[in-house]
């Protein structure tokens, strides 16, 4: 008989020597309701994904039952002809197999088939019997499945039975998502938006902006602008944004992505300066070759500052552990040496504008924030690094007032937001 559990709990994980302990940075009068909302919002979180297409399953060995292992997807509420069932079984005098489900109906055409008895026709529990082998496949190769509750992304899971033999198998029930492609176009300009957060660095901006007209005179730049007293920024292709004051480089980000048209768009920071090796044409070329890529990092002025994540989700109720390892890689990218899988890479990087919409630039973190975008999109952004597009850096003349707001950081908080959002327990910057 086939068995079906949940994946085993891992138990807590273990902390990497030297990391943080986020409970630590909850005050100690706060901490029993902050654990409490945690938990009560992670469990709404685990609603929001079909847990029943994470149950192991384990297959009978030398099984008579003939199903569906894999790829059996229906439309919501629809009827779906179930595929591939059959038994495979030795001369008896009668045969009878029983098939259930939790999230829907199993029917078939009883007036087709006078020599077999079914129960249960449109219920969620149908009983087949026949004295005859090949009337019975004949019937099971008719049984539709239909669910009975409206879900974009859910599953459900079928017992087919017959004698001591049992097999689940999972039916995944989906409502398809349209496509949403972009018109690539034919040049740079119609392929690439570059997008910078500024505050307080005009004169950093402007030598930028300059460095963009010489290597792209045409190319669309978006400026998301919080400063204290504005600035306008003229000239052709240039739209800037006015933000409330200080609300925040991650603000800044979101603000200035949600503006881009194209497939494509190009983080620079406001005090970076393109040059000769700023080929942005070449970053193109990876991310077209590598459809599967949201993210591709170069360098600044040669240091890619790339990392992994290392992440053990541990005990639900403890947390995770999670290690940012500094200069940690994966393997490189096929047909592309010069480039390597990633977690996280330098703030100069390509990225799929639609990539966007798989982790959100949290406006929460306002001031000193990079690695937790990567964070957040672990498991859904695909990221690489490569060392042959670069870009520069202009001389550090921060003024007093930029790096009073700069590194006026709340390090505390920043503990707390992972130790609440990411349901982590420690997490280590190596």
């Amino acid at each position: 008989m086939a068995t079906r559990t949940a994946p085993a709990p891992s138990g807590p994980c273990e902390c990497q020597p030297g990391s943080v302990q986020l409970k630590d940075h909850i005050p100690k009068e706060e901490f029993d309701k902050v654990f409490q909302r945690r938990k009560e919002e992670l469990e709404k979180h685990k609603k929001r994904t079909p847990g029943e297409l994470s149950t192991l399953l384990v297959a009978p060995p030398n099984s008579p039952l003939q199903y569906p292992i894999q790829g059996f997807t229906v439309l919501p509420l629809r009827s779906t002809l179930v595929p591939g069932l059959a038994v495979s079984a030795g001369e008896r005098s009668s045969y009878k197999v029983i098939l259930k489900v939790s999230k829907g109906i199993l029917s078939t055409d009883v007036s087709r088939f006078r020599e077999v008895t079914v129960k249960g026709n449109k219920e969620a529990e149908l009983t087949v019997e026949c004295s005859s082998l090949l009337h019975l496949n004949d019937l099971l190769a008719s049984i539709s499945y239909q669910s009975t509750i409206y879900h974009v992304h859910t599953g459900d899971l079928a017992s087919f039975s017959f004698e001591n033999h049992e097999a689940i198998f999972p039916i995944i029930i989906r409502q398809p998502q349209l496509p949403v492609v972009f018109e690539m176009g034919t040049d740079i300009n119609s392929q690439v938006t570059v997008t910078i957060k500024t505050f307080l660095r005009y004169n950093n901006l402007k030598v930028l902006l300059s460095s963009i007209r010489r290597f792209y005179p045409n190319i669309t730049v978006i400026i998301a602008d919080d400063s204290k007293k504005p600035e306008k920024i003229t000239g052709e292709n240039i739209q800037q944004y006015i933000m409330p004051p200080a609300q925040g480089w991650f603000a800044g980000r979101n603000l200035a992505v949600s503006q881009v048209t194209t497939k494509y768009f190009l983080w620079s920071d406001d005090d970076f300066v393109f040059t000769e090796n700023t080929k942005i044409e070449k970053m193109i070329e990876v991310m077209e070759a590598v459809p599967e890529l949201d993210v591709v990092g170069g360098s600044v002025q040669g240091n890619q500052f790339y990392f992994s994540l290392e992440y053990d989700e541990g005990d639900e109720a403890e947390g995770g552990c999670l290690y940012r390892k500094s200069s940690g890689r994966f393997h490189a990218l096929r047909g592309y040496p010069q480039c390597f899988l990633a977690s996280g890479v330098v703030n100069f990087f390509l990225a799929r504008t639609d990539s966007i919409q798989k982790s959100r630039f949290d406006p929460l973190l306002k001031r000193v924030a990079h690695s937790e975008w990567f964070m957040d999109g672990l498991g859904s952004l695909m990221v690489a690094s490569c060392s042959d597009v670069s870009i520069g850096h202009q001389p550090k003349t921060n003024s007093n007032e930029y790096k009073k707001f700069r590194y006026d950081m709340d390090t505390a908080f920043k503990f707390q937001l992972h130790y609440f959002k990411n349901n982590l327990k420690c997490i280590k910057f190596g």
